[in-house]
């Protein structure tokens, strides 16, 4: 197919989309009476285009004589077109012997285009890929829909999403999109309705067209276009809150999701410190890569293998939450819109079933506390994860062993809120990282001694300095490696691990004496408290 130039790469990576494409697709669905996703609608407007320029073509080819082939020979005063200069005309004003050694005997014409300019062309030429003239509508690979779609097509529907977005004739819901003009009217009555249903299901999402059972729409409306209908209003709806993955509508009410899910729980916020990520070591960028901390802003490659391992921090352990870092967001699902979504969590061990919530924005999972009380986990202890079978399904199993005594690092908080960490007998239920792990027996005193550091406003270095202060004397020679000193911060106060790693590169009382092991100089740190 002889398409211009302007069906290139070139093309379709300055593509924009402009009113006459919103027309035609707005024209599209009011025929089709049927809602349609981003991509698809991206793919009609790709045919459109092409379609569009065929007959650019084929108007430009009406009149236009001869079509030039370089297999052929003209003479002077003949009258050509030229496809590949989107069908341009020019007249053959002269014509000569070609001299190229390196190619049998061939001709040159000079013709004039059609603007004036004068052109060469080679003419008596037997093997050239312009002899394949085709005609309009033959097909080519260059413009097939497929191929440009894998190529192009992630951006294309951005783009489109993006303009659809700006105008107001067309309404969206799970990435499809329908004119305004056509929902089918869903009053308040509909949605009275429909609160009272998922009032009944008790915090259960349930689908759409479970809802659409017990409420009484007119026959003869088109279902797709009914269930898109009460989506939509489901969605402008404040008491509703739509929370399937991609690909899946579930609705629930807002006022029975979990707490935690709606407002991300204390434990779990940061407050940022001042970080300079310059300051940190090849080994201190390692590091905090294999913690896998969920507010950790760095870029790591998607783990795309079956199993991915984490150590349990303490204020995940504490909420029942587990930390979705950019290693391990595959594992869970996403949706195009939703900020909360729910999925099902399968123990590794039994296969049970449990609810649980993705909080996309804040890169957590909810619903897992009862769980970790019943395998006796605690900070420290070693989770897997895989793929579930099915979609929206993940298999978490924690590496459980049977029970035993083992000496482990253990912390106590005083009523003053400060915490002491000794080495005790512990019983252990799964395997652990020695760096993270901590025996927390009493929990509610840890909980007053983390809201008296909420309360007390200690500046960051003096909460380390004072963690570091405790931790030493596990260690004979006072040496405090960086990840156990993470694992410890955490218990008082939310924080990643580059900004403590930073603070530890940066401060003349933290030495560092090799493998990211710390010593605290006291002889520096009493005389600043002087």
């Amino acid at each position: 197919m002889n398409l211009p130039s302007s069906l290139s790469a070139s093309y379709w990576q300055s593509f924009e989309v402009k009113k006459s494409d919103a027309d035609f697709l707005l024209t599209y669905l009011f025929e089709r009476e049927t809602p349609s996703e981003t991509s698809e609608l991206v793919e009609a407007l790709i045919a459109e285009r092409i379609r569009f320029e065929e007959e650019a073509i084929l108007e430009k080819r009406k009149g236009s004589g001869e079509v030039f082939l370089p297999k052929e020979k003209y003479q002077a005063g003949d009258e050509l077109a030229f496809p590949a200069l989107g069908w341009q005309k020019g007249k053959v004003l002269s014509v000569r012997e070609g001299k190229n050694p390196e190619n049998d005997a061939f001709d040159v014409m000079t013709v004039e285009m059609e603007g004036g300019d004068e052109h060469l062309f080679a003419m008596g030429v037997e093997n050239h890929a312009l002899n394949e003239s085709g005609d309009v509508g033959e097909g080519s690979g260059d413009v097939e829909l497929e191929a440009i779609m894998d190529e192009y097509g992630d951006a294309l529907v951005n783009k489109l999403a993006t303009a659809l977005e700006a105008g107001d004739e067309l309404v969206s819901i799970a990435n499809h999109w329908f004119p305004r003009a056509l929902l089918v009217d869903v009053n308040v009555g509909h949605l009275n309705l429909a609160e009272a249903i998922l009032d009944m299901a008790e915090g259960e999402p349930l689908e759409t067209s479970v809802l659409m059972k017990d409420i009484d729409f007119p026959e003869g409306d088109n279902p797709s276009l009914t269930e898109f209908s009460l989506n939509f209003a489901l969605k402008e709806d404040s008491r509703f809150d739509e929370v399937g993955a991609t690909g899946a509508v579930l609705w629930c009410l807002e006022r029975l999701e979990p707490e935690e899910v709606r407002n991300v729980p204390k434990m779990l916020q940061y407050d940022p410190v001042d970080l300079d990520r310059s300051t940190l070591s090849d080994e201190m960028l390692a590091l905090e890569a294999k913690l896998d901390d969920e507010l950790s802003k760095i870029t790591v490659d998607a783990d795309t293998s079956k199993k991915a391992t984490i150590s349990l921090l303490y204020p995940h352990w504490r909420l029942g939450t587990f930390p979705i870092s950019e290693r391990l967001r595959s594992f869970f699902p996403s949706a195009y819109e939703s900020p909360r979504i729910r999925f099902t969590l399968i123990d590794g061990d039994g296969g049970e079933r449990m609810p649980a919530w993705v909080v996309k924005d804040n890169r957590y999972v909810y619903g897992l506390k009862e769980w970790y009380k019943e395998k006796g986990l605690i900070p420290g202890s070693l989770i897997d994860i895989r793929h579930g079978k099915a979609a929206g399904e993940v298999i978490i199993q924690a590496q459980t062993h049977r029970s035993k005594r083992d000496w482990v690092r253990t912390v106590m908080a005083g009523s003053d809120g400060g915490l002491v960490f000794a080495t005790l007998k512990q019983v252990i239920n799964a395997k652990f990282e020695d760096r993270m792990i901590l025996a927390v027996p009493d929990a509610e005193a840890q909980d007053k001694a983390w809201e008296l550091t909420q309360k007390s406003n200690k500046q960051f270095e003096t909460l380390v300095r004072s963690v570091m202060e405790e931790l030493k004397k596990l260690n004979p020679q006072g040496h405090i490696h960086a990840q156990e000193l993470y694992s410890a911060i955490n218990l008082l106060k939310r924080c990643p691990p580059a900004p403590l790693f930073s603070l530890l590169a940066t401060s003349p009382w933290a030495e560092h004496v090799g493998d990211l092991y710390f010593h605290l100089n006291d002889e520096l740190t009493s005389k600043e408290e002087v």
